[in-house]
């Protein structure tokens, strides 16, 4: 399926101009690389955010249409107002369809429902959310699965257990050694043990510090909305 995102050619430049834009629910973005000079171009808020509602369009090839001009893109950066989750900016590399390709893609884990251990009261900890891939336009995937319905107490996948599509690598284990490189992905836990990572990861908090972190938070989130 083709993704088509339009754009027109964006002269203004500065904190000002893209005021301006937002105000006319428009987005600057720029889009870079293959070879060319960066363009500042303008984006139309409603289509990137109807967009960006497939999860498919970050791990995608788009087909990006400057004043009528077409371009092959992927999105390589993405910015957001941190309180409407309104696109503020996007950064979109352009790419050469018989080059390889290095960007992240999500892991979507499978099988839980299905697996003995958990149904027993086993965790399921997710060290990793999503791997760096080298791959050609053509080949790249929208996400990795991997199956977790056959994992054993004590269990766990690593980045070489991943099932990888075919000409798809994880950049992380073409460097130098493939073990020391090689970390868990996934694994199956006991609860207590489980609860006593977890312990040894949080900060130590001084007593009454949470209800005074709680009020003045509340009172800066008035500050902003005011």
């Amino acid at each position: 399926m083709s993704l088509t995102i339009n754009a027109l050619t964006r002269n203004d430049q500065g904190k000002g101009a893209s005021r301006r834009l937002r105000r006319n629910h428009k987005a600057p973005a720029i889009v870079y690389g293959a070879g060319k000079a960066p363009s500042n171009i303008t984006l139309d808020v409603f289509e990137i955010t109807h967009l960006l509602e497939n999860e498919e369009s970050y791990t995608s090839v788009l087909d990006l249409v400057v004043d009528k001009k077409k371009e092959a893109v992927i999105i390589k950066d993405l910015q957001r107002h941190p309180a409407k989750n309104i696109v503020t900016h996007v950064d979109f590399l352009r790419i050469n369809l018989k080059q390889a390709i290095v960007t992240s893609i999500p892991l979507h884990f499978n099988g839980e429902e299905d697996n003995e251990a958990m149904r027993l009261g086993a965790i399921l900890n997710q060290f990793v959310t999503s791997v760096g891939v080298s791959c050609l336009p053509t080949d790249l995937p929208h996400a990795i699965d991997v199956d977790i319905s056959n994992l054993a107490m004590g269990e766990h996948i690593s980045l070489t257990g991943l099932n990888m599509p075919k000409g798809v690598v994880i950049t992380a284990l073409t460097h130098g050694d493939i073990e020391a490189r090689d970390q868990s992905v996934v694994a199956v836990q006991e609860p207590r043990k489980m609860a006593k990572i977890e312990e040894e990861a949080s900060p130590v908090v001084a007593e009454g510090a949470d209800d005074e972190n709680t009020e003045n938070n509340d009172t800066d989130k008035d500050k902003s909305v005011s």
